[in-house]
């Protein structure tokens, strides 16, 4: 049973996709990382010595709760050094601006209420719809991908469908 659970997420940790950031978005992630590791992880240890210090450990709801934590602090861990594994950073010299692709920032016209948005197209770890970064996995950035200037693109989202015309795309 064992070797098979093994063997299955041997199977997960392979299938993994590659993962594209910005050089600021790889960084961000390794300082998250970092603090978890080397912040957090050490604070819920110390939980479970204090926890640990006040006696029986069967009735001992702390030292459960702190025990708790700890395993999902180590699952989180293990996910993003499995992603770190698998992410690439994005030169930025070597993207043409001929069509829309990860990291091109994309003006856009729609079509039916003439409003011009302006999107940066990045990944799904980096995406913020507040400073107009949307991942090239979102409706919209999925039909803007590899479009080029002048296209029209239909995209449907919650709302219905939207026309959205490309204005611009640049770096």
């Amino acid at each position: 049973m064992l070797a098979r659970r093994f063997s299955f997420l041997f199977y997960i940790v392979n299938m993994a996709e590659q993962i594209y950031l910005t050089k600021e978005g790889f960084e961000k992630f390794k300082a998250e990382l970092h603090n978890l590791k080397k912040v957090e992880m050490p604070y819920i240890s110390r939980q479970i010595a204090e926890a640990r210090d006040k006696g029986d450990l069967s009735e001992n709801a702390e030292y459960h709760a702190a025990k708790e934590d700890q395993g999902l602090l180590a699952a989180r861990i293990a996910q993003m050094e499995n992603q770190l594994a698998n992410m690439r950073v994005i030169d930025e010299t070597k993207l043409d601006n001929s069509k829309v692709m990860i990291l091109s920032k994309v003006k856009v016209k729609n079509l039916k209420t003439n409003t011009e948005l302006v999107y940066t197209m990045v990944s799904e770890n980096e995406a913020d719809l507040k400073t107009g970064k949307i991942s090239i996995k979102s409706p919209i950035g999925a039909a803007l991908m590899g479009k080029e200037l002048g296209n029209v693109v239909d995209v449907v989202v919650p709302a219905g469908t939207i026309q959205l015309e490309i204005l611009n795309i640049s770096l």
